[in-house]
């Protein structure tokens, strides 16, 4: 066991000599690439991270301008609409219009038929009284009056019925 406790000075030189020579073995072939392989990663990973920000940043511009597009598409829908709400209103109008001259026209085409056929019966009347009067006249006298002595008659009857 005493052995163990006091090593050989050889030994321990080329335990050092064995380890360094490991140690520019792996230096040269597994540190270099493996080093090459990390620092290739980190580049492409901070490409990433640049290209990510970048699609950030071109996403915030597109929200932004798509913001600004549905504002203007919302005060274009209100003037639609505020647009229509007044044609629609000027119809309303109009018909309303439309349909009180129509109206009026309807009533005074009335009033004028109604006129009409009140003079039309009062000149049937008028006839009918004097043709009555004359036959009443005859009979009262009787005798027939000849048709030119009653066409006379009845106008002057007319002219003189008139109202002035």
């Amino acid at each position: 066991m005493d052995t163990l406790l006091q090593p050989d000075k050889g030994l321990l030189i080329w335990t050092v000599v064995s380890f360094l020579v490991l140690v520019g073995l792996l230096r040269v072939f597994a540190w270099g690439p493996l080093l090459a392989a990390v620092d290739a990663r980190e580049a492409r990973l901070r490409e990433e991270r640049e290209r990510a920000e970048a699609a950030r940043r071109e996403a915030e511009s597109i929200r932004g301008e798509l913001s600004a597009r549905l504002a203007g598409a919302e005060g274009e829908m209100r003037e639609i609409i505020a647009k229509a709400g007044r044609e629609a209103e000027a119809i309303r109008t109009s018909a309303h219009r439309t349909s009180e001259e129509d109206a009026k026209r309807l009533m005074a085409k009335a009033r004028r038929e109604l006129e009409e056929e009140k003079q039309r019966l009062m000149g049937e009347l008028r006839r009918e009284v004097s043709s009555l009067s004359v036959l009443a006249a005859e009979r009262l006298l009787r005798r027939s009056v000849d048709p030119g002595v009653q066409k006379d008659v009845l106008e002057r009857f007319f002219r003189e019925a008139e109202p002035r």
